[in-house]
């Protein structure tokens, strides 16, 4: 067999780009509903632009989303009948924590996760939980400045504790951060960090990162206390950067580009910080926010497993025309002429799935676990909102041909594959909900306006034919 027997076949979605309902039962509001769609989308998720609340001259889509959260029982049971193994979501802090400082929880929240998770559990689905998919309370940014306060150390150790506690025997695999690396390409987006003109913008990010890579840590002790059966895993976005040429400038940039986004990983699955990232922020001037224990409680508490997202490969260069790139802020990169491009420019490479898989197994000896991965399109749906997404279908079934290779062949521990977007929902990046990714197709367009109603695709019966099979039938 190619797979093990116990592989996790899934899908994977976010509270801010799924539930809605982002005043629903007590929860409060977060940095992730307050970027909205169009030219000022970029502006705040880089932390360039203040929006600390709503205004009327933009459109949210994140506050209502796809209404997963009064439709999840009809969602999960779709994600049943395709013969999920594994969802992975998240948990949206405001609802458990609604201003994040709280002493006591919101019961309602808690409530509505143990019931969806229930809902998992009952066809046999076992929830992977990302604690933090890029939420944070606004109340948190707005008196605290977000992650780049140590006290919101204390704040995740709160959610952390209940959570562990309150889904034990519900829940046993746990990520800490959604992307953790992110924070350097989509700072507001990821943490919450808006920037004044007097500060160090750069110092900032690593000031936050290391509060966020000492509270993965705390949380991964706490995980293994409460329940010796969690498994704690990090989560990267993985890029695969490809030198432009054989010039040795640009492979020494592909190596650089490599490390920048690799050493979050460093920290929590080898327990420090490697060499080549304590001497670049030497020469930055920028001082990192160790505090008595920081060091032991890094080296003590690694993670175990490795999980990450992986859509496309990338190409940089020492002297790159700023012109010549493609794609978003979260994925830009110059044109790979060896590769065709998604519609939002990223560069489908079934290969560079293996070739990461290696250099991430190579690097850190622990299982792995692919979390994300998929082709957001246009669909074009009949009047029955029926969509032919062979499209879909065939990137999905070149990666996943990549991914079997790589365990087939270079002898990777994967643990599971959970494809990104099993239903439409609100893009990260764009805000749109014309950029689907889905096997099952939504009624709702980018302002809002659609019925909701849930659609399967021609993609649908495919993967439910894939997870029957263990990988092995990939034929449409």
């Amino acid at each position: 067999m190619s797979f093990r027997k116990d592989f996790l076949w899934g899908g994977a979605t976010a509270a801010n780009q799924c539930e809605g309902a982002y005043a629903v039962d007590g929860r409060g509001i977060a940095n992730v509903d307050l970027s909205p769609i169009g030219e000022d989308r970029i502006k705040v998720i880089t932390g360039k632009l203040k929006m600390f609340d709503f205004d009327d001259q933009h459109f949210y889509p994140a506050r209502e989303a796809i209404d997963m959260y009064h439709h999840y029982k009809e969602d999960i049971a779709l994600f049943a009948d395709m013969g999920f193994r594994v969802y992975r979501l998240s948990i949206a802090w405001s609802r458990i924590f609604p201003k994040g400082d709280e002493l006591e929880p919101n019961e309602a929240g808690l409530q509505f996760y143990e019931d969806l998770f229930n809902e998992c559990r009952k066809y046999n689905i076992e929830p992977l939980v990302t604690i933090t998919h890029f939420d944070c309370p606004i109340h948190l940014v707005k008196e605290y400045g977000a992650w780049r306060n140590r006290k919101l150390i204390v704040f995740y150790e709160r959610l952390c504790r209940v959570i562990f506690n309150r889904y034990k025997g519900l829940v046993k695999y746990w990520i800490t951060f959604n992307e953790i690396n992110a924070i350097l390409e989509a700072p507001f987006l990821a943490a919450g960090l808006y920037f004044e003109e007097h500060e160090d913008v750069e110092a900032v990010k690593y000031i936050a990162s290391h509060h966020e890579l000492v509270a993965s840590a705390l949380a991964t002790k706490i995980a293994h206390e409460v329940d010796p059966e969690n498994k704690v895993g990090c989560m990267l976005a993985a890029l695969a950067p490809y030198p432009q040429t054989c010039n040795p400038e640009d492979i020494w940039k592909s190596k650089q580009a490599e490390n920048e986004s690799y050493f979050f990983i460093d920290v929590q699955a080898r327990g420090e910080y490697p060499a080549y990232v304590l001497k670049a922020l030497e020469r930055k001037n920028i001082t990192l926010p160790f505090q008595d224990g920081d060091r032991e409680l890094l080296k003590e508490n690694t993670v175990d497993f490795i999980g990450f997202s992986y859509y496309s490969s990338t190409v940089v260069s020492a002297a790159p025309k700023s012109t010549d790139s493609i794609g978003g802020v979260l994925l830009s990169s110059l044109p790979n002429p060896y590769l065709k491009a998604s519609e939002w420019g990223q560069q489908i490479d079934p290969l560079g799935l293996r070739i990461t898989m290696n250099t991430l197994y190579d690097r850190y000896q622990k299982p792995l676990f692919i979390v994300e991965n998929g082709l957001g399109a246009v669909d074009i749906p009949d009047k029955n909102n029926y969509v032919e997404d062979d499209y879909r279908i065939k990137y999905l079934s070149d990666h996943i041909k990549a991914m079997r290779d790589g365990v087939n062949y270079d002898g990777i521990d994967l643990l599971g594959y959970t494809v990104w977007g099993p239903i439409d929902l609100v893009s990260a990046e764009s805000g749109e909900m014309k950029k689907r990714y889905g096997f099952i197709h939504v009624d709702r367009d980018n302002f809002g306006q659609g019925t909701l109603k849930r659609t399967k695709k021609k993609s649908f019966e495919w993967y439910k034919k894939v997870i029957s099979s263990n990988g092995e039938d990939l034929n449409y």
